[in-house]
């Protein structure tokens, strides 16, 4: 990797049963469950998002996570962040993630991500049904980092200047985040490890990190896009839609043309965004999305975090490495093949569009 930058793609876990989806959903839920089921909304619309070389798998297998680790270096790709359920003391989707940790296999750098939400009844259109509430209390701060010790002690975990990378991704949920961040801190400090390097995600009112004792802000797209929609742009074929359409191109550029802030933040770039797998009928979908046009996004951020951050802190992350029914994936599916993941690695190494004797452009940006 010429760029000195580490990518690291979001991942999720959620391909294999547990006894909680079989309740909720019924017997062998997995998110392909969904992914399957995906049917176009207009004329021209991709879906459904269907895989090619890992096909269908099933996270329970550890083969299945070193194919994925093997594919992901094999691009330039630094590592995942796995997406990490932990509801008051109550783990989720957890099994891929601690069997790779206990066997030190895949050899790949990962860190975490609390996926601090409440899961409700949303795929089905159900919102206000809770199945399983956050709830998240300040006297379960030190109860959370202490599962998340042995993960930080893992030498593959990703480091910033030494201090293992967490990312919360509903800050604004925390009954007190300052307190819980010193808590955090204290605790990693009193096992040896040293302060934890604390990352907000860029979600809903996300506010500059040190607001909360954080450390940087992750971006997070699609959320704080602010492109208006173009559902009127298409032809639709199921009259029942009520979702909204955004153009990709026009997202990017608003993005890019934001001034710096004041605090670290890193960037995040999406391959795309649709979920139509989890929600049919009110999906937010992004069209005229491509390999090309995210790659000279992931370009343009490349050059600004060369540019802004020291050699320790260039992390760019990349949503995401398979959520598949949101339409965001690096893994190869039956359209793109490896094009998503071609255009990362030469946008991390800096090597000439595939094909390409001039700059492609975004309005304003090229690539």
């Amino acid at each position: 990797m010429t760029s000195g930058v580490r990518a690291i793609a979001f991942y999720l876990s959620q391909y294999h049963p547990i006894p909680e989806n079989d309740l909720w959903w019924g017997t062998g839920f997995t998110e392909w469950t969904n992914v399957t089921r995906a049917r176009p909304n207009f004329v021209g619309h991709y879906q459904p998002h269907l895989p090619a070389d890992l096909g269908f798998y099933d996270l329970r297998v550890p083969e299945t996570l070193e194919r994925q680790a093997a594919l992901a270096r094999s691009y330039g790709l630094h590592g995942f962040c796995y997406y990490y359920y932990w509801f008051a003391g109550k783990r989720l989707l957890e099994r891929p993630i601690e069997q790779m940790r206990v066997s030190g296999q895949p050899d790949f750098p990962y860190c975490l991500c609390w996926a601090n939400e409440n899961w409700t009844r949303r795929w089905d259109g159900k919102d206000n049904e809770i199945l399983i509430a956050q709830n998240p209390l300040p006297m379960h701060a030190e109860a959370l980092i202490r599962d998340l010790l042995p993960h930080f002690r893992d030498p593959r975990y990703i480091r910033v200047g030494g201090r293992p990378v967490f990312v919360v991704y509903r800050v604004g949920t925390l009954p007190d985040p300052h307190a819980m961040a010193g808590i955090w801190r204290d605790v990693c400090r009193r096992e040896g490890i040293g302060e934890p390097y604390l990352c907000v995600a860029k979600t809903h009112d996300t506010a500059d990190p040190n607001l909360y004792g954080f450390d940087a802000m992750v971006e997070f797209p699609p959320h704080a896009i602010r492109t208006l929609p173009v559902n009127q742009q298409l032809k639709f074929t199921n009259p029942a839609f009520s979702g909204f359409i955004y153009d990709y191109r026009l997202a990017v550029e608003d993005l890019l043309r934001r001034p710096d802030v004041p605090y670290i933040r890193h960037n995040t770039v999406m391959t795309g965004w649709d979920n139509t797998a989890r929600r049919p009928d009110q999906a937010n979908i992004f069209i005229n999305t491509s390999p090309e046009f995210y790659e000279v996004w992931l370009r343009e951020v490349i050059a600004r975090t060369i540019e802004l951050r020291q050699p320790e802190e260039r992390l760019v992350f990349i949503n995401a490495w398979n959520e598949w029914a949101e339409g965001a994936h690096l893994e190869p599916d039956q359209r793109y093949g490896h094009q998503y993941l071609q255009a990362t690695q030469r946008a991390l190494n800096g090597s000439p569009i595939a094909g390409s004797s001039r700059p492609l452009r975004i309005s304003g940006f090229e690539g």
